[in-house]
C-alpha cells in the first residue's frame, strides 16, 4: 500500500474497511531519508553530459495525493550552474517557494530548482533543502542504475505469481484471442491485477506498433497491434522484453489492454 495514494493511510480517500483513524490535517507531509546515491545529468547542448546533482543525503517527501518528490541539501546541487529567478509559487502546506534557473553549456532550464527558504512551521525541516523535478534533467541515476520515469516509491510493490487458473482473453467481437493455464499474475499497488500470457498461448496475430511506455518498477513496455478476427486493435497489448530484475518473471509475456475481456477461472 502506498502512503499517500491508492487508499493508503495518508491518501485523500481512505477505505471503509479499516479499524483506524488518522488524526491530523487532511493534507499531510512526511519526509523520509532516501539512502541511495542519486545523480542528475543534463546535456550541455553539445552532446556532453554534466552531473548537476549528486547526493547521498536525499529524502523523499510524501504528500497527500502526490507521488514522492526528492529533496536534498542545497550544497549537493552545483551552485555555479544556478541563477536567480523571479518566479515563485505558494503552497498552503509548505509555504512560498523560490526558484532558480539551471544553465548547462548553451542550455538553460528555467525554474528548474525550487526551495522553501522560510517554510511553514509544520514543515520547518524543509529549510535548506531543494528539489529538482525529474523532467529538468535528461538522465537520472539511482546508484549506477538508470531511473525510468521517476525514483521508485518504497511503499509501492509489484508482486508476480504464477497461476494455474485458466485465463481467457476475449476481443470485443467475441473472438477468443488467448487461453492459458500458466499465466503470470501481476499485482501492483493501486492498479488492477493483470495477467501476462505466453505468446504461444495467444491465438491472434500480434504486430509491433512502435509505441513504448516506461514503468519505474517493470521497465520499458513495447506495444502490439492485435488482429482479432476482422478487427485490428492498435496498441491492444504490451510486453516487457527486458524487464527490471524484480519483474523478470514477465519477460516476453503479453498483457492485454482493457479493450479485451480477461477472465480468470476461480
Amino acid at each position: 500500500m502506498a502512503l499517500t495514494r491508492f487508499g493508503g493511510p495518508l491518501s485523500r480517500s481512505l477505505p471503509e474497511t479499516r479499524t483506524f483513524t488518522v488524526e491530523g490535517p487532511a493534507h499531510s507531509l512526511l519526509l523520509e531519508p532516501f539512502r541511495r546515491r542519486v545523480r542528475a545529468l543534463v546535456d550541455d547542448g553539445e552532446g556532453n553530459e554534466v552531473v548537476v546533482l549528486d547526493t547521498v543525503r536525499g529524502a523523499l517527501l510524501h504528500e497527500t495525493g502526490l507521488g514522492p518528490q526528492l529533496y536534498l541539501p542545497a550544497e549537493d546541487v552545483r551552485a555555479e550552474l544556478l541563477s536567480p529567478s523571479d518566479h515563485s509559487t505558494h503552497c498552503p502546506f509548505k509555504g512560498d517557494a523560490s526558484y532558480q534557473h539551471l544553465t548547462v553549456g548553451s542550455r538553460t532550464i528555467e525554474n528548474a530548482v525550487w526551495s522553501y527558504p522560510d517554510p511553514k512551521p509544520d514543515a520547518s525541516w524543509l529549510a535548506g533543502l531543494v528539489a529538482l523535478p525529474m523532467s529538468a534533467a535528461d538522465r537520472w541515476l539511482d546508484e549506477d542504475e538508470e531511473v525510468l520515469g521517476h525514483l521508485t516509491d518504497p511503499y509501492h510493490r509489484v508482486d508476480l505469481r504464477p497461476t494455474s487458473r485458466e485465463v481467457t482473453v476475449t476481443a470485443p467481437d467475441g473472438t477468443v484471442v488467448a487461453r492459458t493455464t500458466h499465466a503470470v499474475l501481476l499485482d501492483e499497488t493501486g492498479l488492477d491485477v493483470r495477467f501476462y500470457v505466453d505468446r504461444a498461448d495467444v491465438h491472434a496475430e500480434l504486430r509491433p506498433s512502435g509505441t513504448t511506455t516506461v514503468c519505474p518498477y517493470k521497465g520499458v513496455a513495447s506495444y502490439w497491434a492485435v488482429q482479432a478476427g476482422s478487427t485490428e486493435i492498435v496498441d491492444g497489448a504490451w510486453s516487457y522484453e527486458a524487464p527490471r530484475d524484480e519483474s523478470r518473471g514477465i519477460a516476453g509475456k503479453v498483457c492485454f489492454t482493457d479493450d479485451f475481456s480477461v477472465v480468470a477461472a476461480r
